[in-house]
């Protein structure tokens, strides 16, 4: 090895022969509107100078850069775990997705309100009564809800009860009893049947009486604002209504949704009798179908082992509706696969078909788009996301339209809940893991004319005031790459690879690294990374290569670190074009902290073997030493044991001793990477040693023996920085003293 300096006679620790003199501190970041201008987003080749500048810049603890990775990281790889498989076993089926011969029984349908198949209206035309069998399914085994005898109340003393619930609630079931009992109180003696009013518009008829007599009518209004419009009226007519009721000696009921609820509150509102129903436990439900009134405790016990071994009790937690529970109990009772039938419930792309093709309205859309970028936000960031798609998808209003998502939550969105239990503002979660995935997919390979302003809203999230919803935005868009990665990488993945801002090449990166956990777009990921990081010196092909060492060291290298590699080395062997050199060293931070330290510092050890002034060894030495410059920061179920705070690879001593003893040993013997490598060693001794895990000071003491013992002036080195550090005037370290001390011994 040949060295920069001659060694001292032995035992020099007065002075280091023809010492370097110890380097100032490096000077203070500039400000990110001063580093954009830097030479590193100029066209042309970087200089040496220019990149090392950058990169003794770029370590300041507070970059904003090393947070951005770190927090997209985190939330990148979450959401993988999530797309590859969740604990049920459900997986995102894209056949399922888009072929059209899908059958969907699972999932949010409408409600049992529809017309019975195979039949007509008879006799009078605009009512059809409810056979036995309907009767009997909705009153022999019906489970009260709660609020349930205010609601007979009111339906007895008013007539006409507006009772108002989510789609699969049990709402006609409920409508039902209440009529039969409240035709029983009242003693009709028309036989009490009870009727479905095929047209709900027709009270709303001028001169509108019941077609028969003493009879229960159940009439449901469709969800959605434009079924419930013309309710808004029935304030204004509920006089002449009732009164047609009570001459025919009638009840009715009308059902609907939240906007039901909304049309008639409206002037005069408060004459109206109306009931919004509670929802009832679905086991509750079940258990009732199943055993019937007075079972056994034993037969409970067994049915709800049954039910939890089967994926019923999970699946009745995410799909909550009464009607879910009603299906799931009929398969029971058939004596019929549970467990299939419950998985089949819980099938997100089912369920995502489903509701697409009930609603398709701006406002309900925003929403569940917003919900599924922004999964796991507070209520407000999400419903201001969604305001701002809703605009883009809907017709410009005059003035801010009257937009109330939470009102509607438990109405149009039943897949959302607000979770509020770990403190602070309610959290926006979909009650499948995957559910918000496959809205994503639907709606990108779906809708088609609203692609273009779905990505121009993600693009807006990009850059948003919050890191987490950067972030989230950012692993959206690789769920998106994943439908179709060729079309992704034409359409933005590319330009924001290639954009000045480096929260647009964060998100690309980040993008990517999701879009590469699909085994079908793996390889072409890593050969979209080569083919970057082998391109020109313009600033923006040198930019596409910073992205993909960038994508390198994440998500994707922690899986095939040995292609990582290899896109580093690409981006960084570019002869005398330095400009790369930051974004490989941040690439190979990542991989550190991605418990891939032993094929990074194996490349490092090859790169620079040559130990000349090429700038390929150079580079290397200069990005090995940055690495060791870098905290650790344990993101939640991080893949490496770190201490927070420390070098990763200072606190994991003595892993891989031996490479960090050779990188060490070539770093301190060459210009210019010895001036930094000084500045990271002192660092070690003076204030990482304390705070790392106990034994830290002796792993280094190891380690730096292990740089003393090979050929050359290594230990001269060493003794004569020590020796200055310990009795430094303005900073003595103790630390450096008490390594002086063995090393003199040891070695």
């Amino acid at each position: 090895m040949s060295e920069e300096v001659t060694p001292a006679p032995s035992g020099g620790t007065s002075a280091e022969p023809a010492p370097s003199p110890a380097p100032a501190d490096p000077p203070e970041a500039p400000p990110e509107s001063e580093r954009r201008s830097t030479g590193a987003d100029q066209d042309g080749p970087v200089s040496e100078s220019d990149a090392l500048r950058s990169l003794a810049q770029g370590g300041a603890t507070d970059d904003p850069e090393r947070s951005e990775a770190q927090r997209a990281g985190a939330i990148a790889d979450l959401i993988a775990r999530r797309l590859s498989a969740d604990a049920s076993g459900t997986r995102i089926g894209t056949l399922a997705l888009f072929n059209d011969s899908v059958s969907f029984g699972g999932g949010f349908h409408t409600d049992g309100g529809g017309r019975p198949r195979g039949r007509t209206a008879t006799g009078e035309g605009s009512v059809l009564p409810l056979d036995t069998a309907e009767l009997d399914d909705h009153t022999a085994r019906f489970v009260r809800p709660p609020g349930y005898r205010s609601a007979l109340g009111l339906l007895s003393e008013r007539r006409l009860l507006v009772l108002t619930g989510p789609s699969g609630s049990g709402r006609e079931a409920t409508a039902v009893n209440l009529l039969a009992e409240a035709l029983a109180l009242s003693g009709a003696d028309g036989g009490g049947i009870c009727h479905r009013l095929l047209d709900p518009a027709d009270l709303l008829a001028p001169g509108w009486e019941p077609p028969v007599p003493a009879g229960g009518y159940v009439a449901h209004v469709g969800d959605g604002p434009e079924g419930a419009r013309h309710f808004r009226a029935l304030p204004r007519l509920l006089p002449a209504v009732v009164a047609a009721l009570r001459a025919r000696g009638c009840h009715l009921v009308l059902t609907g949704g939240q906007d039901l609820a909304i049309a008639v509150r409206g002037d005069g509102g408060a004459a109206v009798a109306a009931h919004a129903l509670a929802p009832v436990d679905p086991m509750a439900v079940l258990e009732r179908r199943v055993l019937g009134l007075g079972a056994a405790p034993e037969a409970y016990a067994e049915l709800r082992a049954r039910c939890a071994s089967g994926g019923v009790t999970d699946t009745l937690r995410e799909l909550p509706a009464a009607r879910h529970a009603a299906r799931l109990a009929a398969e029971i009772a058939a004596g019929r696969d549970v467990a299939a039938a419950a998985a089949a419930l819980r099938d997100p792309s089912d369920q995502v078909r489903a509701w697409f093709d009930r609603h398709r309205h701006p406002e309900a859309v925003a929403f569940a788009l917003a919900a599924a970028v922004l999964e796991e936000c507070g209520y407000l960031t999400v419903a201001e996301a969604a305001v701002k798609l809703r605009a883009a998808l809907a017709e410009p209003a005059p003035a801010p339209p009257d937009v109330r998502f939470r009102d509607r939550l438990g109405d149009e969105q039943q897949w959302i809940r607000l979770d509020g239990s770990a403190g602070g503002p309610p959290r926006v979660r979909f009650r499948n893991a995957l559910l918000g995935q496959v809205v994503l997919l639907y709606a990108w390979t779906g809708l088609d004319g609203w692609r273009e302003a779905l990505l121009s809203w993600l693009r807006q999230l990009l850059g948003h005031h919050d890191l987490e919803v950067r972030a989230r935005a950012a692993v959206a868009a690789g769920v998106l790459a994943r439908a179709d990665h060729h079309y992704a990488v034409h359409r933005y993945l590319t330009a924001w690879a290639a954009a000045e801002s480096w929260q647009l090449r964060q998100a690309a990166a980040t993008a990517l690294g999701v879009a590469g956990g699909d085994a079908d777009a793996t390889d072409a990921v890593w050969a979209l990374l080569h083919d970057w990081a082998r391109g020109g010196s313009s600033a923006r092909e040198r930019r596409l290569a910073g992205t993909a060492a960038n994508t390198a060291g994440g998500l994707l290298g922690r899986t095939a670190p040995d292609r990582a590699v290899a896109v580093l080395r690409d981006a960084l062997d570019r002869g005398d074009d330095w400009g790369t050199l930051p974004s490989v060293a941040w690439g190979g931070v990542h991989l550190v902290h991605q418990g891939q330290a032993g094929p990074l510092l194996a490349a490092h050890l090859d790169w620079s073997a040559p130990q000349d002034l090429s700038p390929m060894v150079v580079k290397t030495l200069s990005a090995f030493v940055f690495a060791t410059t870098r905290p650790y920061e344990a993101p939640a179920d991080g893949p490496v044991e770190g201490v927070p705070g420390v070098p990763l690879l200072l606190s994991g001593l003595p892993a891989h001793r031996a490479a960090l003893a050779e990188l060490w040993a070539r770093a301190l013997a060459r210009r210019p990477v010895q001036e930094s490598a000084l500045l990271a060693l002192r660092e070690w001794v003076d204030t990482y040693a304390d705070r790392g895990r106990p034994g830290t000071l002796d792993a280094l003491a190891g380690l730096l023996a292990d740089v003393a013992r090979r050929p050359g002036a290594h230990r001269e080195r060493l003794l004569w920085w020590l020796n200055k550090w310990a009795h430094d005037r303005e900073r003595p370290s103790r630390n450096a003293a008490v390594l002086h001390a063995r090393l003199t011994r040891t070695t």
